[in-house]
């Protein structure tokens, strides 16, 4: 016998937009469910709906249909709040997880409406509104809401003591959104937030992980705040359901982040055996509840060095996230990023993890195809951590034949991956054996990178700088192909952005290809640049900029007397701002500058006078010398880079040694340097001795 077809029609964007717009309140009502259906989960299917103008749409019906509501009070007819609800619904689909719906949500003006809708008398409508808002939330494009002022604050807190789960957590996101402060840190905890949010630690799973999230931005950098958490949450058992337990490893972990006070507090004789409880968590049966035990475990560890030092633990920690990498969902996302945050900068973890075969492990994922984005991105950076500082790592990882992914991941959709992917570049080719070998100057490594130098993401440009910067220190035999791939070009045109880390990161660049560079190198490089580009960097507002402009021509100075010709181009312009930049810098641009000094004055006579006028040019004036505060500086190499500038100043075999010399002596610079025959540094007291001795050859009066 043949049945009836049940299926429900499937409509069109198009169409779907039209029946918006139908005067008949159930045909809106079956639109705006079957919109939301369509795009749940489904970006492809939310942005044809935004080109189409639906989120306006569903806007006016949502604005339309609450000031509707609002005039019927108490009798609100049900199809109103049915219509109210799914409208809300719908908003919030386009807001999840979706910063462009979450653009056009603000920009429809829908946000007002949802938070007068929070004191709707349908429950179901509250509920749908404080849903929608919370999709919002969880977006960087939400308003930031200041409740330091007294209204605002009653208002969160009214949020936050709701019964309903969806208003509370809105109350929650809102605070992880915006609180920024120590001062709205302060005003959360005098209102009384802290101790309701802890309570909520005993809600729904989704109660717990926006309680979490808040918490962890209310404790940001604030030790007041920290410890009040650590008192109140003392008598707190990690114990409970799955989701209880999660919620409690993330709790103290982010609580005691960076603060080894409460670190003490949490783990001592008050504490009962919270912390014996989180490394018990480490043996669950859920790999979620391992993953954040071992974070936790991290987060105190890192935060107090006096705890969980032993090896055993540290050597579990490795093997358990190890483990973790092999789960197919969430957690083998997220575990790489933990242990780069166990490893990251501590050598002996990283020896730790190299010898339970970590770069193996790691690498075996890298070869498995296509992964996720955030998985890739986070072996990658995890790669980056264990090859930091251990060339054992480094050997290791090019012997299992995965550059070539680490090079496609270059050239990723996703710009996070192609940071990272530099990251682990920059990483690698810190091995000054496979440097020198060449195994870096190939065309398949360099062109990748020198296309990311135009790269849309600045992220992306400053990491690519980065594995550049180590690559072209040896970049003997391969120079013609980075040249003729228009890398010197990008360099120069990346020094002159407006964003001064990706100035700093191409000057670091330049400096290393300038290291040890050949004439027709330093040439090319030089003319591309220019004397007046070069000056402006040495004077740009910013130290980091100038530090690293200053060692670009110290290198590029540093060799034959061609070389220092350079700093004599366009009339001296770079001689006259290295001086100028000198009278009032930085030590780190002092040494720099100094050093630039230094290598002009091992040249001839013409050379050393110029530097002798940059050095006096105050003196002159009746001030004192740049160069004797450098002598009295407190940095040794700062000390040491400034004698090094006299002893090639005052060589006895040079034709105007002495007349320098009894310059120096009436500038009072050489009575400071016989102040310093016994400096604290062996290289400066080494040096203070050559300048004597070799002034001792005009005779004892300028010794």
């Amino acid at each position: 016998m043949p049945t009836a077809n049940t299926t429900i029609p499937i409509h069109g964007p198009v169409d779907l937009l039209t029946r918006l717009d139908s005067p008949d309140p159930e045909t809106k009502l079956k639109a705006l469910r079957e919109i939301k259906n369509q795009i749940i989960g489904n970006r492809t299917k939310k942005l044809s709906f935004l080109k189409l103008g639906t989120v306006p749409a569903v806007a006016s019906i949502l604005s339309s249909y609450a000031t509707e509501a609002d005039s019927q009070l108490a009798d609100v007819d049900v199809s109103i709040s049915n219509i109210i609800v799914q409208s809300a619904a719908v908003l919030g689909s386009f807001a999840c997880g979706f910063d462009a719906g979450v653009r056009a949500v603000l920009d429809a003006g829908s946000f007002p409406h949802l938070i007068r809708l929070l004191f709707n008398p349908d429950e179901k409508v509250v509920d749908a509104s404080a849903r929608s808002l919370r999709m919002i939330y969880q977006s960087k494009l939400a308003p930031k809401y200041d409740f330091v002022q007294e209204k605002n604050m009653e208002f969160l807190i009214s949020l936050i003591n709701s019964e309903c789960e969806n208003v509370a957590g809105l109350g929650a996101s809102i605070i992880t959104h915006s609180c920024e402060t120590s001062a709205e840190q302060r005003a959360l905890c005098d209102a009384g937030v802290l101790e309701k949010l802890i309570s909520l630690l005993e809600g729904s799973l989704s109660q717990k992980n926006a309680t979490l999230e808040s918490l962890a931005a209310v404790f940001k950098n604030n030790p007041e705040v920290i410890s009040k958490f650590v008192g109140l949450e003392n008598e707190r058992a990690v114990e409970g359901s799955l989701s209880q337990r999660d919620s409690s490893l993330e709790s103290p972990g982010t609580a005691l982040k960076n603060n080894p006070e409460s670190v003490s507090k949490f783990v001592g004789p008050e504490s009962g055996s919270a912390l014996s409880s989180i490394i018990e968590l480490t043996k669950d049966r859920y790999a979620r509840t391992r993953l954040l035990a071992c974070m936790c475990l991290i987060v105190i560890r890192s935060a107090s060095p006096n705890y969980l030092q032993d090896i055993g633990i540290k050597a579990k920690l490795v093997y358990l996230l190890l483990e973790l990498l092999d789960d197919p969902g969430q957690v083998g996302d997220e575990a790489p990023f933990v242990f780069s945050s166990l490893v990251a900068g501590k050598e002996d973890l990283q020896k730790l993890a190299f010898e339970d075969n970590a770069i193996n492990k790691f690498c075996n994922q890298l070869q498995k195809g296509q992964l996720h984005p955030k998985r890739l991105q986070g072996i990658l950076l995890a790669l980056a951590d264990l090859c930091s500082k251990l060339e054992g790592c480094r050997l290791t990882f090019l012997s299992l034949k995965v550059l070539n992914q680490v090079i496609d991941a270059l050239t990723h959709d996703c710009a996070d991956v192609r940071t990272s992917a530099c990251i682990c570049l920059r990483s690698v080719t810190r091995s000054i054996k496979n440097l020198c070998a060449g195994y870096f100057m190939k065309e398949m490594v360099v062109i990748p990178l020198i296309r990311l130098l135009d790269d849309p993401s600045v992220s992306v440009q400053v990491a690519a700088l980065g594995a550049m910067s180590n690559i072209v220190v040896d970049f003997t035999t391969h120079k013609s192909t980075f040249i003729q791939c228009g890398g010197i070009k990008l360099l120069v045109q990346l020094t002159k952005s407006m964003d001064s880390t990706v100035r700093f990161n191409a000057l670091w660049a330049l400096k290393n290809m300038m290291f040890l560079a050949d004439d027709r190198c330093k040439e090319g490089i030089f003319l591309e640049l220019t004397g007046s580009l070069l000056a402006s960097l040495i004077c740009d507002p910013e130290p980091c900029v100038q530090e690293q402009a200053l060692a670009l021509v110290r290198n590029l100075v540093d060799g034959c007397i061609k070389s220092i010709e350079y700093v004599f181009a366009e009339d001296g312009i770079l001689l006259d701002a290295a001086g100028r930049q000198l009278h009032n810098v930085s030590d780190e641009v002092g040494i720099q500058g100094m050093y630039l000094l230094g290598n002009v004055a091992s040249g001839n006579e013409f050379h050393k006078e110029a530097v002798m006028q940059q050095l006096l040019a105050q003196a002159d004036n009746g001030d004192q010398s740049f160069v004797i505060k450098f002598l009295q500086s407190s940095d040794s190499r700062l000390r040491t880079a400034a004698v090094w500038v006299i002893v090639n100043l005052t060589f006895p075999s040079c034709p105007g040694a002495f007349g320098r010399l009894v310059q120096l002596k009436n500038a009072g610079i050489i009575s400071q340097i016989r102040n310093m025959v016994n400096d604290s540094c062996l290289d400066v007291k080494l040096r203070v001795r050559t300048v004597i001795t070799q002034s001792m050859t005009f005779g004892d009066g300028l010794a």
